[in-house]
């Protein structure tokens, strides 16, 4: 066995009163509507259903009872997310 070839890997997580909270799913979504403006785009560029993408936000905006993102809807000047300073404090 050619031991260099081996690596060392862990996976990390945020948990809440025992619950988790924040992964790396949720940092990746957190990072795509940061990039992106948009729940829908971040959803789509992560293989997603927005959905889905609604869903992971929501259970973690109750568990944590902040809001991560603020929703603007659609109409003539467009519709967009951008995230709240709490989410860009969880994420640093």
């Amino acid at each position: 066995m050619d031991f260099r070839r081996l690596k060392v890997k862990s996976k990390v997580w945020v948990e809440l009163e025992g619950k988790p909270v924040l992964g790396d799913a949720k940092v990746r979504l957190l990072d795509e509507i940061d990039a992106k403006g948009s729940i829908k785009a971040a959803a789509l560029a992560l293989g997603m259903t927005y959905r889905g993408a609604w869903a992971k936000l929501r259970a973690m905006e109750e568990r944590l009872g902040e809001k991560l993102v603020e929703r603007r809807s659609g109409g003539p000047s467009g519709g967009g997310s951008t995230l709240t300073p709490f989410a860009r404090e969880l994420m640093r």
